[in-house]
C-alpha cells in the first residue's frame, strides 16, 4: 500500500505532512515512558510483517496489521507506523522519503480511528464481544487504508479512478485475512495480557 514518488499533487503532499506531523506531535505526547517499549515492538512488528507476501493468483499482498497496531497504541500508532516507513524507504526505497508523509497518514489514521471504535464497543465486554470486535476493526483499519490510498490518488489525478477500484477490490481477500489475523491475536491477549487491551488501560 505504498505511494511512490511523483504521484501526488503537490497540495495534497503538502497537507499529508502537515496532517502528519500533527499527528506524530500528539502521538508522542500520550506515549509515556512504560508505553515505549510496546511501541517499538509493534514497529518493528509492522516493519516485518509486510514482508509476508500472500500470494493471490499472478500478484502478491502483504499483511499490514494496521488495526491490531491500532487498537494496542492509539495514537501512538503515529510514531510506531512512521519510524517502521521511514526505515522501509531508506532502506529499501518502498515508497519515498518525499511521500513518507502521505504513507504515514494512510496507515496511522485508519488505525487510531478504530482504536477509539473498539475501546468503545470493548467496554465490559465478553470474550466473545471482543474477538469479534477487534476482528471488525482489523478488517476497517485496512478498508480504511485501501480507501485513503485511493483517494489521495484520485484526488492528485482522476485518471487514477479505474487503478484505484481496482486497488480496493483486489485488497478485498486481504480484508477478511486481516479481520481474522487480529481477532486471534486479541483473542490471546485477552487471556494472556489484557491489561495490553485499551478497555483495561489506566491511560491511552
Amino acid at each position: 500500500m505504498h505511494v511512490s514518488e511523483g504521484i501526488i499533487a503537490p497540495a495534497l503532499l503538502g497537507g499529508s505532512w502537515l496532517a502528519t506531523m500533527a499527528g506524530l506531535v500528539y502521538g508522542m505526547r500520550r506515549t509515556g515512558p512504560a508505553k515505549i517499549p510496546r511501541v517499538a515492538l509493534l514497529s518493528a512488528a509492522f516493519f516485518v510483517v509486510t514482508f509476508v507476501r500472500i500470494p493471490l493468483g499472478p500478484a502478491h499482498m502483504h499483511l499490514v496489521a494496521t488495526g491490531l497496531i491500532g487498537i494496542l497504541l492509539g495514537w501512538s500508532a503515529f510514531p510506531a507506523l512512521f519510524v517502521a516507513l521511514l526505515l522501509q524507504a531508506i532502506l529499501f526505497q518502498y515508497g519515498g522519503l518525499a511521500v513518507l508523509g502521505v504513507n504515514t497518514l494512510i496507515m496511522a489514521l485508519p488505525a487510531v480511528t478504530v482504536h477509539y471504535g473498539f475501546r468503545l464497543g470493548v467496554r465490559r465486554g465478553t470474550h466473545a464481544r471482543v474477538m469479534w470486535l477487534a476482528g471488525l476493526a482489523g478488517a476497517l483499519a485496512v478498508i480504511g487504508n485501501v480507501l485513503l490510498m485511493a483517494g489521495f490518488l484520485v484526488g492528485s489525478d482522476p485518471a487514477f479512478a479505474a487503478p484505484a477500484l481496482g486497488v480496493l477490490i483486489a485488497h478485498l481477500p486481504l480484508i477478511v485475512v486481516e479481520g481474522v489475523v487480529t481477532a486471534l491475536a486479541v483473542s490471546f491477549l485477552y487471556k494472556a495480557r489484557p491489561d495490553l487491551l485499551p478497555h483495561m488501560e489506566m491511560v491511552s
